[in-house]
């Protein structure tokens, strides 16, 4: 108990405060300001990168340091003198470059000298970004960036290959503030523009009724079935998080109505926790939405938005077979029961009430297909939202619900931009001392080129650096560290970044460090790590797919439509293969032996290889073929 207590100590964030009446109100105006420059600056206004970057990144922190106690035990609801001395910085900070955006944006880096104000600003705006890391996502990624920043200034003093030039501190301010190659760099530019508008589009959808809707569909859709809860919670979090984007939202906000229901009908605790977090997680990687590292790959690719979404979506709804499956088993190997018939709305009524709402998402989807950039996507997707609601008097957004999901959106986006802050000041850092290339150069010789080898190695990075961020942080440092030597053995960019967004993903329920875990651990009331760690068997097929994908690019609707209905029926049926080893339940129960071919014929019908698919055939024969017990006959023994 004592190793989880200093765990959660050492990887906590601030409280977030839910300030008294005067500072809400203040606070509510400074964000529905801010959320109004970053959808003029999207849809109406041009405003340069680095002029959108800096205005942004200072307004969120001047919202953050107000919203977000320093420690985990700050006062709850009055921020202290120092948060409104930190929130005054960043004011004064974004006002500084924005009177000098225009002289900043025509200078020459490393020609044109700093002036000693542009030194002390800069030098605020590195300090500020770091407590703002601090607060917002823990000491994990804080500590990780400040290895990176050491690094910058005394791997002049290695030798080998780590070795870089010397690095002084004007140096490392002119690459890391005032170049988009730093803190303001594609990170913070796509939580201002793609992830603040996805966002928004979700918290409208919620303010307007949507979640509510959602759960309905998937009670009346999967209620009756053995584990009905169970089952709600995969398929509600699975389009509740198509929307959203985070799986601690999606967790906090489905799993508030069916975790305690699972419990009530005899789950065990740790089981209802870990079936919303996974279900919740698979989330980030469905479209139309996905979550705000899919638009970071976008923009770092520079692969359409609307290819990345079209190819993840047979690789997540294999995932969804997996949770799916292994929830099927296991209700129906512990005889649970569907939901209560009261519980359960019929189809129609729902559909009546609510199908409405799945209008924005057809939106979405059509403006994808049709080429539109992802920031005038999410702004039809608002604007359908919108539209939709005013139908009904029950869903309509009056103007201040309007606020509200305005300022909501700002307070979500807190996060993300905190985490997106510091990754650009780790790239900033690798950018200058060339650490890419030698990382790559290192790996390559370990792994001799070798594909398989490179691909574990990267999932095993990408999973390490996960432990203590978030998605966007992980998959930008996977990304530029080992993306280059994917591409370099043969991978393509597609596969190859779609590979790393997963496992990025992953790295987020995987324990020691699982935030939706943590969060699912509240209404649970179940330990967080054992959680954690059943939410990983359940999203098995999340750790598997990938390589699938790599070597059979046919999953991510890459050739001919024939090869990919082949691939997917195969990949679907041996996750489904699988979901019966782990469960110990097919048909019937499974022995020892059975159980193992169970697990052999999954692993061999999910990778891509036809001779294998023959063989994963055969061997499911033997379970599949046991069928479930016979009723004893009166007067027969058993």
């Amino acid at each position: 108990m004592s190793t989880l207590l200093s765990a959660q100590t050492w990887f906590s964030v601030g409280v977030r405060r839910r300030p008294a009446r005067n500072v809400r109100w203040l606070v509510t105006a400074f964000a529905v300001v801010l959320a109004a420059y970053v959808i003029a600056a999207a849809a109406i206004v041009i405003v340069a990168p680095w002029t959108l970057a800096v205005l942004f990144l200072s307004g969120i922190m001047a919202l953050a340091f107000v919203m977000i106690g320093p420690f985990p035990h700050s006062d709850p609801e009055r921020p202290a003198l120092a948060d409104w001395l930190a929130s005054a910085l960043a004011l004064a900070t974004g006002a500084y470059f924005a009177w000098h955006a225009g002289i900043i944006e025509q200078r020459i880096v490393l020609l044109d000298p700093l002036t000693d104000a542009d030194v002390v600003f800069a030098s605020l705006l590195f300090v500020l970004t770091l407590e703002l890391t601090r607060r917002t996502t823990g000491l994990g990624l804080t500590a990780l960036v400040l290895v990176f920043v050491a690094y910058n200034f005394f791997g002049h003093l290695l030798s080998g290959v780590l070795q870089h030039g010397l690095i002084d501190y004007r140096h490392f301010l002119e690459i890391t503030v005032f170049t988009t190659d730093g803190i303001l760099g594609l990170p913070v530019r796509v939580a201002a523009t793609y992830a603040f508008l996805f966002v928004l589009f979700g918290t409208l959808l919620q303010a307007a009724g949507g979640g509510e809707f959602f759960f309905d569909f998937a009670a009346a859709i999967s209620g009756r079935r053995p584990g009905g809860p169970a089952k709600v919670a995969v398929v509600s979090s699975g389009m509740y998080g198509m929307i959203s984007g985070s799986p601690t939202s999606d967790v906090v906000t489905t799993g508030s109505v069916t975790i305690p229901i699972m419990r009530r009908l005899g789950y065990p605790k740790t089981f209802a926790g870990a079936v919303e977090v996974s279900a919740s997680t698979g989330g980030s990687l469905m479209p139309p939405v996905m979550g705000s590292a899919a638009f970071i790959m976008a923009d770092y690719t520079g692969i359409e938005y609307r290819d990345i979404a079209v190819a993840a979506l047979l690789p997540a709804l294999l995932y969804y077979v997996s949770v799916y499956s292994q929830v099927h088993f296991a209700s129906v190997r512990r005889g649970m029961r569907g939901l209560d018939e009261e519980r359960i709305p019929a189809m129609g009524r729902t559909l009546t009430r609510g199908g409405l709402f799945l209008l924005p998402l057809v939106v979405i989807t059509v403006a994808l297909l049709e080429g539109y950039t992802p920031t005038m996507v999410a702004i039809f997707g608002s604007l359908s939202v919108l539209a939709v609601a005013l139908l009904r008097k029950s869903t309509r957004i009056g103007p201040r619900a309007l606020i509200g999901a305005l300022a909501d959106t700002c307070v979500r986006m807190v996060p993300v931009a905190g985490a997106c802050a510091a990754a650009g000041l780790v790239i900033g850092g690798i950018t200058m001392t060339g650490l890419a290339a030698k990382i790559a150069h290192l790996v390559y010789a370990i792994t001799d080129a070798q594909v398989l080898a490179s691909l574990l190695l990267t999932a095993l990075i990408t999973v390490v650096l996960g432990l203590g961020m978030p998605t966007p942080s992980a998959y930008i440092l996977a990304a530029v560290l080992m993306g280059p030597l994917l591409a370099q053995i043969g991978v393509a960019d597609l596969p190859g970044h779609m590979f790393i967004l997963y496992f990025a993903v992953m790295s987020a329920i995987t324990p020691p460090v699982a935030v939706a875990a943590y969060a699912a651990s509240s209404i649970a009331e179940a330990n967080p790590l054992h959680i954690a760690a059943l939410s990983v068997r359940l999203a098995i097929g999340a750790f598997i797919v990938p390589f699938a994908f790599v070597y059979g690019p046919e999953l991510l609707m890459q050739g001919e439509w024939t090869e990919t209905v082949l691939a997917f029926a195969s990949a679907a049926g041996g996750l489904v293969m699988l979901a019966a080893a782990l469960e110990s339940h097919l048909r019937a129960p499974l022995g020892g032996w059975l159980r193992l071919l169970a697990a052999l014929a999954g692993l061999c019908l999910v990778l891509p290889d036809w001779r294998l698919t023959l063989v994963g055939l055969a061997l499911a024969a033997a379970p599949l073929l046991k069928g479930p017990p016979r009723p004893a006959v009166a007067g027969q023994e058993e």
